[in-house]
């Protein structure tokens, strides 16, 4: 089942069981993969790389802006958004843990010959290509940051 297919029958799951929260998630995904193809000017089918991506967007929107309603001391706009979050988290695959991704980045250094942080970009660009979709980009950075320093 694609991932537009699974989120469909989540959507019509949260209609019968009249899940707002559920709903209004899975809407704002369905849009955002609706956009992402319309952007090709053709009706193709989007890689599962970039339906990937598109979901760690939206997961990375909402916990950015429940991030800034709890700054602002706003527990009652930062709830749904958490909310929403953890329902498109659930379409995505399961996290990679850092000890996996350190291993990936050490690899990566040893492959290439970086010494030290000038040549971070050139790591990160490997590494995170490599962990598309699996590994958060943040987490990323500072695993690498933190072996090249």
């Amino acid at each position: 089942m694609s991932l537009q297919e699974g989120i469909m029958s989540a959507m019509k799951v949260a209609m019968k069981e009249k899940n707002t929260t559920a709903l209004t998630a899975l809407r704002a995904v369905k849009s955002a993969i609706l956009l992402a193809q319309t952007e090709s000017g053709a009706k193709e089918e989007l890689t599962e790389e970039q339906e990937l991506k598109i979901l760690q967007k939206q997961v990375k929107q909402r916990k950015d802006s429940a991030a800034v309603y709890l700054e602002q001391g706003r527990k009652d706009l930062a709830e749904p958004e958490l909310a929403e979050a953890e329902i498109i988290s659930q379409f995505l695959p399961e996290a990679m843990s850092e000890e996996y991704i350190a291993k990936v980045v050490v690899e990566t250094i040893q492959k290439i010959g970086a010494e030290g942080m000038k040549d971070m970009g050139k790591v990160m660009g490997i590494v995170s290509q490599a962990l598309a979709g699996k590994a958060d980009g943040k987490t990323i950075s500072n695993i690498v940051k933190a072996k090249l320093s």
